[in-house]
């Protein structure tokens, strides 16, 4: 059922595929060598949604706000330095919608939504938090708007015949199999008992697919963060918050998902790495 991929893009194709990163600040991220822009000019993707861009497309050189083949969606948040995502497209988006319908999270630089044709993308960097804090106060009030929009937004789509996949950092290892050291993290923001059920009804009473996780049901990881403290990234001591969560029909089209982790500590451009997902044509 549904749409094939050939229509979404108006060309002979078989697959498309959608790629997300949080790039821990665009600009550093560009200034890197090997940096966001080699890995932009050899990547397969045909979308590419970003996270924490942190930077307004003045501070960008052209080579990353407009660069040759791409069409670029930079969304920044309204302070200064914070959040903030985009979305780059081989071909021009058919609409675009910034934000959720919260007014708190309007101008937050969290969510970017863009058509093609049969399909729509969407770029989340969902908040991260901290237990006890303003800043994990802030993040249960976005998961708690989020998760009613997630539902209307896939009966909306679904009743369109299109499908839906929100791809980005979620901030949220859903399973012992999303992070080395559970044990370790029990009561840290990011696998607390609340999130993690939050998560679950993202899954099951939203109905949307966790596309990675669905690939490979049984792997621990594929770890997509690691930090810079430590050999974290050199002993894989990851965790897997980096999602593409599609609406069923969609994710059922997934023919292959990867994190690109980084060959060496030293050609990081990011403490995330890129999560892949190639999607087949529909029936």
């Amino acid at each position: 059922m549904g749409v094939g991929v050939a229509t979404l893009w108006g060309v002979n194709q078989s697959s498309f595929v959608v790629s997300s990163v949080n790039v821990n600040g665009l600009r550093a991220a560009a200034k890197k060598d090997p940096g966001f822009g080699s890995w932009l000019s050899a990547t397969e993707a045909d979308v590419v949604c970003l996270q924490e861009t942190r930077a307004e497309a003045d501070q960008l050189p052209e080579g990353v706000v407009a660069p040759q083949g791409w069409h670029v969606v930079l969304c920044p948040a309204l302070a200064k330095g914070r959040a903030g995502v985009a979305i780059y497209s081989r071909v021009e988006p058919d609409a675009v919608r910034v934000g959720f319908g919260v007014e708190e999270f309007a101008e937050s630089g969290r969510y970017v939504e863009a058509d093609f044709g049969a399909v729509s993308v969407a770029s989340l960097y969902l908040p991260s938090g901290e237990v006890d804090t303003p800043r994990q106060e802030e993040k249960e009030r976005f998961m708690a708007a989020f998760l009613p929009f997630l539902v209307e937004r896939r009966a909306r789509v679904e009743e369109q015949g299109r499908g839906l996949v929100v791809c980005g950092d979620w901030n949220i290892a859903h399973t012992e199999a999303d992070l080395k050291n559970w044990r370790g993290n029990r009561r840290n923001s990011g696998f607390l008992p609340e999130e993690r059920a939050w998560m679950s009804r993202v899954f099951d009473e939203a109905g949307y697919v966790d596309v990675v996780r669905g690939l490979y049901p049984d792997q621990e990881g594929p770890y997509s963060w690691w930090s810079y403290r430590g050999r974290a990234f050199d002993n894989d001591t990851g965790w897997r918050i980096d999602y593409q969560v599609a609406t069923p029909g969609l994710a059922a089209r997934a023919l292959s998902g990867r994190v690109e982790r980084y060959p060496s500590r030293e050609e990081r451009w990011s403490d995330h790495a890129p999560v892949t997902v190639s999607y087949g044509a529909g029936k």
